[in-house]
């Protein structure tokens, strides 16, 4: 059993503090869902957990299995087991996700031939066309086929806990089921997978079901309940938090859309 701990967890961008104290614990085979109002926050707490530059912690702790996180470049995160499924993957000319996921296999000491028998299984898991496992990484696919090929990564490299920022996106109806569903079989091996999912819908809990779901605005955990919590916010929304998350002009500034090559790069290639 592995446990993911965030305690009283402080992070800047520039001069704002963006996360105010978040303190939450996953064990493995659990899947708990982060929701919450756009410029909450949501997003810098998946980008300070995995490492991704330009963001200062100013106080708190990130550890897991009680490894201290936060003292890790990327790469040693993600071998330590970590994974991001990212909001807006990176396209990556030039690098197939095969020759990537068969470098992060070198990478841990895996063999090569089974890895590329789990790309195949999981491509065809999924419904992932496999004449896009030789294509340079992500580059000219849709945005459903970008997030079926994170759920291939994810299932070959066999990390402790996943972080899914908003996976939802760019889905339709079929592959959000593919994906959540296999997702949700990995929560359920037999060394079973921790789940952090950001998103804004409960339409993601249809195949994936959480444990724990925590409504997240201004930079805090403000509520956290169970399944059922998803349910009422399906009803309400977020106006009983969104008055809380500040109007900043500058938050689109340090929140990148494009990505982080460099840091997708560095944090794929070592995960395993």
């Amino acid at each position: 059993m592995s446990e993911l701990v965030i305690t009283d967890l402080h992070a800047t961008v520039g001069d704002k503090e963006i996360l105010k104290g978040v303190s939450l614990t996953i064990r493995s085979g659990e899947v708990h869902a982060v929701m919450g109002p756009n410029g909450s926050g949501k997003s810098t707490l998946s980008h300070v957990i995995t490492g991704k530059p330009g963001y200062t912690v100013t106080k708190g702790s990130v550890t897991l299995d009680g490894v201290e996180l936060l003292d890790l470049p990327a790469w040693e995160r993600a071998k330590a087991g970590i994974f991001l499924a990212m909001q807006y993957p990176t396209e990556v000319p030039g690098v197939s996700l095969q020759s990537m996921l068969f470098a992060s296999a070198i990478e841990a000491g895996r063999d090569a031939d089974e890895v590329k028998a789990g790309i195949a299984a999981e491509a065809e898991r999924i419904g992932f066309d496999e004449a896009l496992i030789t294509r340079p990484l992500n580059v000219d696919l849709s945005g459903g086929e970008k997030k079926r090929n994170e759920t291939v990564q994810l299932g070959v490299l066999a990390p402790k806990f996943a972080i899914l920022d908003e996976i939802d996106s760019g889905l339709d109806v079929d592959a959000m089921k593919a994906v959540t569903r296999r997702v949700e079989d990995l929560t359920n091996q037999d060394e079973p997978l921790g789940v952090l999912a950001i998103t804004h819908y409960k339409r993601l809990f249809e195949e994936l079901e959480p444990d724990h779901v925590h409504v997240f605005a201004a930079g805090v955990i403000q509520k956290s309940g169970g399944p059922e919590l998803a349910e009422e916010l399906e009803q309400t929304g977020y106006a009983e938090w969104v008055h809380l998350v500040e109007k900043d002009d500058g938050f689109a500034a340090f929140h990148d859309p494009s990505g982080n090559t460099t840091f997708a790069e560095d944090l794929h290639l070592h995960e395993g």
